[in-house]
């Protein structure tokens, strides 16, 4: 198990914010925590930790009028430590070179090809043509509906009708380098992990995954590399020190090894 580090971008800040309580609508987000420094700071931070595989997200709508100074923040980090993150938040084929150019190793991307409610393996298939599979990683971020999760879209808004399952999983694999996913029903709230759901991504994942929501100390941690079979990585966002919370960057980095 690894640690990744992220950088979430919001309104033109680096932010931790309630993964659940993100709107569009007037771009409003139940923030934990809003940092002063900018996100090409944290880029130097974790390249100089050595610390490769990260991941930058956009966290406004292409639409918002806070889009660009957000991608501009993004830009920079990358164009800080080239080759040393992921890029994603609104990628399509039509943009992603602007990323992978920057210095993305790879694009994350969901809504693009999760649409309407649906998955379109057309869309997928426009994406590997436009970046290559070796620079894809599928977002597959959920919630819960009774018993299943399913992939949520639109910074976590909407609901698809795709169940996130062994056959899913082993089904889209084929297709992408990567899969970031996030317990969006845990997430920014650092009050333990999703335990179901990490025990399906150990038992079925067959490509590198990062796991994120709900890590709150190092007992989630524990169950995490448990339940993960020390296979699925992890990343954390409001209880790191750096965000204000209380679990410190060292000791997570001689925790994961």
């Amino acid at each position: 198990m690894k640690f990744r580090p992220c950088i979430d971008i919001h309104n033109g800040k680096v932010k931790q914010i309630v993964g659940g309580s993100l709107t569009d609508s007037g771009d409003r987000a139940r923030e934990n925590f809003v940092s002063e420094k900018d996100a090409a700071y944290f880029a130097h931070l974790y390249k100089d930790k050595g610390l490769r595989g990260g991941h930058i997200i956009l966290l406004n709508a292409a639409e918002s009028e806070y889009y660009q100074k957000t991608k501009s923040q993004a830009l920079e980090a990358l164009s800080a430590a080239p080759g040393w993150f992921q890029a994603g938040g609104g990628i399509t084929p039509f943009n992603a070179e602007d990323f992978l150019k920057a210095g993305a190793s790879h694009v994350i991307v969901t809504s693009y090809v999760f649409k309407d409610g649906r998955l379109y393996y057309d869309r997928l298939k426009e994406l590997l043509g436009a970046v290559g599979k070796e620079h894809l990683v599928l977002d597959l971020s959920c919630r819960r509906k009774g018993e299943e999760y399913y992939i949520v879209t639109d910074r976590w808004q909407n609901y698809t009708e795709v169940k996130l399952n062994g056959e899913t999983l082993a089904k889209l694999s084929e297709s992408c380098d990567e899969f970031l996913i996030h317990a969006v029903d845990v997430e920014g709230k650092a009050g333990g992990i999703e335990e179901r759901l990490a025990g399906l991504l150990g038992r079925e994942c067959r490509i590198p995954a990062t796991y994120a929501g709900g890590v709150h100390d190092f007992d989630d941690l524990k169950k995490l590399k448990e339940l993960g079979r020390g296979k699925i990585d992890v990343t954390i966002g409001s209880a790191l020190d750096l965000f204000g919370g209380s679990m410190k960057l060292e000791e997570i980095l001689a925790f994961c090894g």
